[in-house]
């Protein structure tokens, strides 16, 4: 690992493992968000915060903050930081390293005895992961004011409310519109890059150019129970064939949209129950979630209509009902700010490091404090592109390697001004 970086590489990777560690034994690495696993981590991550000298505190919409003030306050506040959920036997480092990264900054620059001009704060954002509520980047949305009232009421499989589930988890949603910020000057986050291009093309950083919208449906056909093997063909109400239906025809939509050329468009159907679940019984109920992603919204707005009207014929033909269409969320694509990337290039040109823009087909909560606040992310290279998945793995130096980046545009960014706006 280099030793000439701002930062304290070993330490770092010293965190991340620790953290990791905390996990569901048997379902590595699994710290689902609103879990007693994710209380166990946010606690861990809050003694840290404290030993960098941060005052720490959960807003209202649940994200764990870490602050050290500025010499100048008119100037507003430069925020680093990710998230500490996962996905069901997910990584060790999608969101994490980017949380450990903002915290490696604030402790590396403390140790410096660098005072910034601009305060500097670390996030951990509340569920940026898909959560048992059906929605994404819950904490980002609070920040940015874009909690929809409806989405405070929906519910996990177990019957509690999200709003409920926020405030147990510290934050306070009878104030949420506390937590929506005004004076964030500059937002970076540090990921992996979830894909090949770095690793495959040997390139140390991505500066990330713009975030897919993402668009997720919950969709739910109702039929009638009945006995399997007594039940003719021709009588059948059966929920699931609609659903299979509608499965083959998400994949054959989202396959002719990408073959036109006019942008990245994928879409996946994750999530599908069928009730009451057995093998003779015809079933009553089948619900699927659908996880549509493009950089064009043209391309977004036709997949949906063409999938709303789709869906209700499915429905028709099998004399059944479709009885919920719903849009769970929906975001445009997000640009970042072409400003701070412009720091993040010439940061990793002077520390020697190769950089090449790079869109993102993941969802992030950048492009939620984008909405509020100039945004950018810088990409590290992962091993063959696998993420979500256990075996998900960036090395130290690359890790190392982005932090610094980042800390150096940091430092550039807070020497400047006025601060860049561009949008």
């Amino acid at each position: 690992m280099a030793s000439n970086l701002p930062i304290d590489g070993a330490r770092l990777w010293d965190d991340l493992m620790q953290l990791a560690a905390i996990t569901e034994p048997d379902k590595p690495y699994t710290r689902r968000s609103f879990s007693p696993l994710f209380d166990e981590g946010r606690a861990w991550l809050r003694r840290r915060f404290e030993e960098a000298g941060l005052a720490t505190r959960i807003d209202a919409a649940g994200n764990l903050i870490g602050r050290r003030d500025g010499s100048d306050p008119s100037l507003g506040t430069i925020m680093i930081g990710s998230h500490s959920d996962t996905v069901p036997s997910g990584g060790r480092f999608d969101g994490i390293a980017g949380v450990l990264t903002a915290l490696e900054i604030a402790r590396s620059l403390a140790d410096r005895g660098v005072m910034l001009r601009h305060a500097i704060e670390v996030v951990d954002f509340l569920a940026e992961e898909p959560s048992e509520f059906g929605l994404s980047c819950i904490g980002s949305r609070g920040m940015a004011g874009a909690m929809e009232a409806r989405m405070l009421g929906y519910n996990d499989p177990s019957g509690e409310v999200l709003a409920h589930a926020i405030d147990r988890v510290g934050g306070k949603v009878s104030s949420l519109t506390n937590a929506r910020r005004s004076d964030i000057a500059a937002f970076f986050e540090l990921h992996i890059e979830q894909g090949l291009v770095l690793q495959d093309s040997r390139i140390d950083v991505g500066i990330v150019t713009a975030i897919v919208g993402i668009t997720r449906v919950e969709i739910v056909f109702r039929g009638a129970a009945d006995h399997a093997g007594t039940t003719p063909m021709h009588l059948r109400r059966d929920a699931f064939t609609p659903a299979a239906k509608t499965a083959v025809f998400v994949d054959g939509i989202a396959r002719e949209l990408v073959a036109r050329g006019e942008g990245h468009f994928v879409a996946t159907i994750g999530i599908v129950s069928v009730a009451p679940g057995a093998s003779n019984v015809v079933p009553q109920e089948a619900r699927i979630v659908i996880d549509a992603r493009s950089e064009n919204r043209t391309l977004m707005d036709e997949f949906l209509a063409r999938l709303d009207a789709e869906t209700a014929q499915f429905a028709v033909d099998s004399s059944t009902e479709r009885a919920v269409f719903e849009h769970l969320s929906d975001t445009s694509p997000t640009a970042c700010d072409s400003g701070l990337r412009e720091l993040l290039r010439d940061s990793a040109n002077a520390l020697g490091f190769s950089s090449t823009d790079i869109a993102s087909g993941a969802g992030h909560d950048a492009a939620f404090v984008a909405r509020i606040a100039p945004a950018a992310m810088l990409f590290i290279p992962c091993r063959d592109g696998k993420s979500h998945a256990p075996e998900e793995w960036a090395e130290p130096d690359a890790l190392a390697a982005g932090t610094a980046v980042i800390a150096d545009a940091v430092m550039r960014f807070d020497r400047m001004s006025p601060a860049p706006r561009a949008a």
